[in-house]
C-alpha cells in the first residue's frame, strides 16, 4: 500500500490519490472511485480525503502474518482469519467493521444524550434563579410597602430586613451559581469527547481504533451528570401592625 506522502491512486497508479478508502485501505483518484462504488461488493465502502489520513501501518496477526478482520467477542480481542478457524475455534465474533462502526454508533448517541441532559439542567438553574429574584423581589417590596407604611419608625427595621433577605438570598444563588459552575465542567468534559470521537473517525480502522474506542467508552460512561437539586423558595407572612413593637409589626419570611 502506498504511504500517505505520495497520495497515487492505488488503482489506476497514474492520477492523484485524493480519497481514501476506509475499507481497503486504499488510495484512489476520483476516477476510480467513481467505479469502486459501483461496484456491487464495494457499494457500501465509506471515503474520506486522503489529506485526513492518519499515515500508520495496517495492523497484522503476529501468528499468521494477515490482516485482522473479526473481533473474537469471547476473548475480547482482533484476531485473523486463520484465528478464528484456529486458536479461536467455538467463539464468538463479529467483523471487525461492524464492531467498530457499532461503538462509533453507540459512543455518539450516548454523549449526545449526556450532553442534551446537561443543557436542560442548564436551562433549568438558569430558569430557577430567574423565578426565585422575582420572588425575592416580590418579598423585598412586601417588606419595604409594609415599612413605609410606618414611616420613620420602622425605616431601620425594614432595612434590617431587606438585608437579611438578600443576604440569605444570594446565599442560596450562590449554591445554584456552584451548581451552575460544575455542570458547565461537566458539558466541557462532553465536549472535549466529542472532539475526540471526531479525532477517531480519521483513524485507520484497526485494532488500535478498536482500543481507542472502547477507552472513549469509558470514559463517556465516567461522565457523571449530577442531579438538579430542589430549588429554594421564599415565603412573607404579614403580621397586623401596631405602634407598640416595630418589630414585632414586620411579618417572617422563609427560604427553603
Amino acid at each position: 500500500m502506498a504511504q500517505a506522502a505520495s497520495k497515487t491512486c492505488e488503482i489506476c497508479i497514474s492520477a492523484t490519490g485524493s480519497q481514501y478508502c476506509l475499507e481497503c485501505e486504499q488510495y484512489f483518484c476520483e476516477n476510480c472511485k467513481t467505479f469502486h462504488s459501483r461496484q456491487k461488493i464495494s457499494k457500501t465502502h465509506q471515503f474520506q480525503s486522503s489529506s485526513d489520513v492518519i499515515p500508520e501501518g495496517k495492523s497484522k496477526c503476529k501468528d499468521h502474518n494477515e490482516d485482522f478482520s473479526f473481533v473474537c467477542k469471547t476473548c475480547n480481542v482482533v484476531v485473523c482469519s486463520s484465528c478464528v478457524t484456529g486458536s479461536h475455534t467455538g467463539h464468538a465474533f463479529s467483523k471487525l467493521m461492524d464492531s467498530i462502526t457499532q461503538l462509533k454508533e453507540k459512543n455518539t448517541t450516548y454523549l449526545r444524550r449526556k450532553i442534551q441532559q446537561s443543557t436542560q439542567n442548564m436551562k433549568q438553574i438558569e430558569e430557577g434563579i430567574k423565578e426565585f429574584d422575582v420572588k425575592v423581589e416580590e418579598v423585598v417590596k412586601a417588606i419595604t410597602n409594609e415599612g413605609t407604611k410606618l414611616k420613620a419608625m420602622v425605616d431601620k427595621c425594614v432595612a434590617g430586613m431587606i438585608s437579611s433577605v438578600n443576604d440569605q438570598s444570594r446565599r442560596e444563588k450562590d449554591k445554584l451559581t456552584k451548581i451552575m459552575a460544575d455542570t458547565r465542567i461537566d458539558l466541557k468534559a462532553g465536549s472535549d469527547l466529542d472532539k475526540q470521537i471526531y479525532e477517531l473517525d480519521k483513524m485507520r480502522n484497526d485494532g488500535n481504533l478498536l482500543k481507542s474506542l472502547q477507552k472513549l467508552t469509558d470514559d463517556i460512561a465516567k461522565l457523571t451528570i449530577k442531579p438538579i437539586p430542589e430549588f429554594p423558595n421564599i415565603k412573607y407572612t404579614a403580621k397586623s401592625a401596631t405602634d407598640k413593637d416595630v418589630k414585632q409589626l414586620f411579618g417572617n419570611y422563609i427560604i427553603r
